[in-house]
């Protein structure tokens, strides 16, 4: 597999390049923004965008996604219950200062069980609401991968304060969908460095007791 980690935007969201090497179709997961770089990277591989997954609808996780299908033609994938959140997209923009992007409705929407795949890729979608209703991860129980949103973090979990957010949901759903990951399960952040299933469950403060 091919796994590009590219920290895009004023707020530095990792969006992650999923490649299969021998079919080079691929799977774009939250293009916040920075698309150039993003279509350079894939031009490098040789790969195809198939599928465009964003975990959750705030601005720095799904500001570039509709400049993304234009270039590559690729579906854009989100859970439904995020429209909300891209409906106030100019309150978002907002917060940031900068202009609001387009924003469309999803192509399809990321249920829970909901299984993404490529040709030579699969993951499954496990909804976890808490940081917003709809934020969602994409498991990759092969490549013992975890793209997590802004569900869980190195040492921390997504912030609760912003519309959408619960952090009882939020906590539910770490220790009831992430936390049962095999330990070794390594853990994409929506923003800072990586980590594991199983140092989380150890260490993160958020979550003991």
């Amino acid at each position: 597999m091919i796994h590009e980690i590219l920290p895009v935007g004023p707020l530095q969201c990792n969006c992650s390049i999923l490649g299969d090497q021998l079919s080079h179709e691929a799977i774009v997961v939250d293009p916040g923004d920075d698309i150039p770089r993003i279509m350079a990277l894939l031009a490098t591989h040789g790969l195809t965008v198939k599928k465009i997954v964003i975990t959750h609808a705030h601005i720095d996780h799904i500001a570039g996604a509709h400049r993304l299908k234009q270039l590559t033609g690729a579906p854009i994938l989100y859970n439904q219950y995020d429209l909300p959140l891209v409906k106030m997209m100019d309150i978002q923009a907002g917060w940031l200062g900068i202009p609001t992007p387009t924003a469309p409705g999803p192509d399809d929407t990321l249920e829970d069980g909901k299984l993404i795949s490529i040709t030579g890729l699969s993951g499954s979608i496990l909804h976890t609401p808490g940081h917003t209703e709809g934020s969602v991860c994409l498991y990759l129980p092969t490549q013992t991968l975890l793209l997590a949103g802004d569900t869980l973090f190195a040492g921390s979990v997504g912030r609760t304060d912003l519309p959408g957010g619960d952090i009882r949901k939020l906590l539910t759903s770490i220790h009831e969908r992430l936390l049962t990951l095999p330990d070794e399960v390594t853990v994409i952040p929506g923003h800072g460095p990586s980590t594991s299933i199983g140092a989380e469950r150890d260490s993160n403060p958020f979550l003991q007791g």
